[in-house]
């Protein structure tokens, strides 16, 4: 498991230091830096991927992220003219420092403290033991695009959940790894059967149809919905609104998770409603619990107290859970931000509220309940 993150001088972040736990949550307004921790670890990614590591620097630009240019990487009020990454395993270590060049999206390397053998590019940062989930993710259409390199070999929903109908035709049968997350109502340990459980949480009775589409080389995916006495016709994605194929690859990518995977997922919550953010945490924190490592960026209040909850009913352990809170003083003459850690006790309440972490609706509250 990823136990710490250590960046200098990479975009807001003068100076930061993260301790990663099995669950850990990253939150704070628009533009505080909480996309860039997971930026980090994406272009190390990215850049083993082109072979540009360990021995050449890093790509800004591919696959995973695109930050642009030196000048769009390195700290803006920084003296210093280079940008550390630092990731810390239990027996291994990555510890690079990156030389600044302000127009060329490859920043090459100019020190590594690590020898060749001891590199550990056998961890799932850089195996296909890793799922990435950004939050722009598919939007709802019939057919999709399909990728026997990605599902098969890489195991792989694509950074917007694209193969996910092509990932369920090809592998809904299998049974899910971990059986913490066989749900209750489901006769069976497939992934396609929980799947439909788990999302019938969300939207009662839901069914998803995933096929392969070979003539066109395409995928397709269709919704249905259990009424009393039977099945309803098959539904576009398009007639069932955006909520249900946003988090698809979202349930997907955590049924379908093995113990020691590695999962990075930028605003889970998106289009859910407030039971449905609540949800996918309390299924998330199980995983979490079991052995897959999860890194999630949100701004839901919802699913932060669906990750209490989970704490509360000891269905994920609080000290397998970390919170970290991004802000900024907008009286500094930095434009650097400033990192708070909170931790959820194990009766799943939160004793160190920072200024502006998930309290809006007690603002809102406090305004509506004062009168004129």
């Amino acid at each position: 498991m990823l136990e710490r993150l250590n960046l200098s001088n990479f975009k807001s972040i003068k100076d930061g230091t993260f301790d990663l736990e099995n669950l850990t949550l990253f939150s704070g307004l628009n533009g505080m830096g909480k996309s860039s921790v997971l930026q980090s670890m994406l272009l190390l990614r990215q850049s083993f991927e082109k072979h540009l590591l360990p021995d050449t620097g890093i790509s800004l630009t591919g696959e995973y992220v695109r930050i642009g240019n030196g000048k769009d990487l390195l700290f803006t009020d920084g003296n210093d003219e280079f940008v550390d990454i630092e990731l810390c395993w239990p027996e291994s270590r990555l510890n690079f420092r990156f030389m600044y060049q302000e127009v060329s999206d490859m920043q090459p390397i100019e020190r590594r403290d690590n020898d060749i053998e001891g590199l550990p590019f056998g961890e799932s940062l850089f195996t296909s033991s890793f799922q990435y989930l950004s939050a722009e993710r598919i939007s709802p259409k019939s057919i999709y695009d399909v990728s026997e390199y990605a599902v098969n070999k890489r195991r792989s929903l694509g950074i917007k959940g694209e193969f996910t109908a092509h990932f369920l035709a090809e592998h809904g049968d299998e049974e899910i790894p971990i059986d913490a997350l066989k749900h209750p109502q489901s006769s069976t340990k497939t992934l396609i059967d929980n799947l439909n459980a788990w999302m019938s949480e969300i939207t009662p009775g839901t069914k998803v149809i995933a096929k392969l589409i070979p003539e066109i080389n395409q995928a397709s995916l269709h919704y249905q919905f259990s009424s009393l006495i039977e099945m309803t016709a098959q539904f576009r994605p398009e007639n069932t609104g955006f909520g249900l194929t946003y988090v698809l690859p979202v349930v997907t990518a955590v049924l379908s998770a093995r113990p020691g995977d590695l999962l990075l997922i930028e605003n889970p919550e998106s289009h859910l409603h407030p039971a449905g953010q609540s949800l996918v945490a309390q299924l998330i924190a199980l995983a979490a619990q079991n052995g897959v490592q999860i890194i999630i960026e949100t701004h839901s209040d919802h699913f932060l107290n669906g990750v209490r909850t989970s704490v509360k009913a000891k269905n994920i352990e609080s000290d397998n859970v970390c919170i970290y809170f991004l802000s900024r003083d907008v009286g500094s003459s930095e434009h650097a931000v400033n990192i708070e850690e909170v931790r959820i006790e194990p009766t799943g309440h939160i004793d160190n509220w920072p200024e502006g972490f998930f309290d809006e609706w007690d603002k809102s509250l406090n305004t509506l309940i004062q009168g004129n």
